[in-house]
C-alpha cells in the first residue's frame, strides 16, 4: 500500500526496513505504508527514526530526496560506463525527464507488458549534474587528454579529426587546443599507422590513398610526403 497524502494531517514513520534490490537503500513507511526510499546516507542525514512525528513540508523534502537519489543512481551508471563529456552528461540527465516505454514482468501472470514510465523532474537535472561534477565524474578537461590520447591509438588519428569529436561532444575549443598540444601524438606517425593498415587495399593507388588520407583530416602536404616515402618503398 502507497501513502495518500490527501487530507491527513499527521505523518508517522512507522516502519524502516531495508530494500529488496538495492542494499544502499531503505524504505520508508509512513502511517504503515510505503512512501518512499532512501540511501543510506540520506537516511542519516535525515535522522529518521520509527515513531518520528513529519509535517507534510519535510514528507515533500523526502520525496526529492528520495527522487534525487535514485536520479542520481542512474547517472552514476551512465558516468561510469565510460568517459562522457559535461555535454554529453547533460544531455543524458535530460533525455531521463522525458516520459518513456518501458518492458516489464508482470508478477502475476510471468508475461512482459510495455507501460508508460514518467520521466524524472526536470528541476533535479541540474542538483544531480552538480553532484557528479562535485564528485569529479565531470571533467571536460581529463575527458579531452583521455580522448586524445587514447583515440584510434592503434589505427591512427589526425589531429584534426580529434579536435572535430571533441568539438561534437561539446568541449570547448580552448580545452581541446590544451590537450592536443600536451599530445605527444604526431600527425606523420599516426599517417603511418593508417597507411600500414589500408596500404593494402589501395595497392598501386597511391593518389586514392592520398586523398583518404585527406579525408580523415592530415593537411596535403603530410600526406602527400608519407605516401611518396611508402610509394618509393613498394609498400602502397
Amino acid at each position: 500500500m502507497t501513502l495518500k497524502t490527501e487530507q491527513i494531517e499527521s505523518f508517522k514513520v512507522t516502519k524502516i526496513s531495508p530494500a529488496v534490490r538495492d542494499e544502499n537503500r531503505v524504505n520508508v513507511y509512513v502511517n504503515d505504508a510505503f512512501y518512499c526510499s532512501l540511501t543510506l546516507e540520506q537516511l542519516c542525514d535525515f535522522k529518521l527514526k520509527i515513531g518520528q512525528e513529519l509535517g507534510a513540508g519535510k514528507l515533500e523534502e523526502l520525496r526529492r530526496a528520495s527522487d534525487f537519489g535514485k536520479f542520481y543512481a542512474r547517472a552514476l551508471e551512465y558516468a561510469l560506463l565510460r568517459p562522457h563529456s559535461a555535454k554529453e552528461i547533460r544531455d543524458y540527465l535530460t533525455r531521463k525527464t522525458r516520459e518513456c516505454l518501458v518492458r516489464v514482468k508482470d508478477k502475476k501472470t510471468g508475461l512482459y507488458k510495455v507501460i508508460k514510465r514518467p520521466g524524472y523532474d526536470e528541476g533535479l537535472v541540474e542538483p544531480v549534474f552538480n553532484r557528479l561534477r562535485e564528485r569529479g565524474f565531470i571533467d571536460d578537461e581529463k575527458f579531452a587528454s583521455l580522448w586524445v590520447e587514447s583515440r584510434g591509438l592503434k589505427s591512427g588519428a589526425s589531429r584534426l579529426k580529434l579536435a572535430r569529436e571533441l568539438r561534437q561532444k561539446g568541449v570547448d575549443q580552448a580545452i581541446i587546443d590544451k590537450s592536443l598540444s600536451q599530445s605527444g601524438r604526431d600527425d606523420m606517425e599516426e599517417i603511418q599507422k593508417i597507411i600500414k593498415r589500408k596500404g593494402t587495399r589501395y595497392a598501386g593507388e597511391p593518389q586514392k590513398l592520398m586523398a583518404y588520407l585527406v579525408r580523415q583530416g592530415f593537411d596535403y602536404d603530410s600526406a602527400n610526403t608519407a605516401v611518396r616515402e611508402m610509394d618509393s618503398q613498394n609498400l602502397v
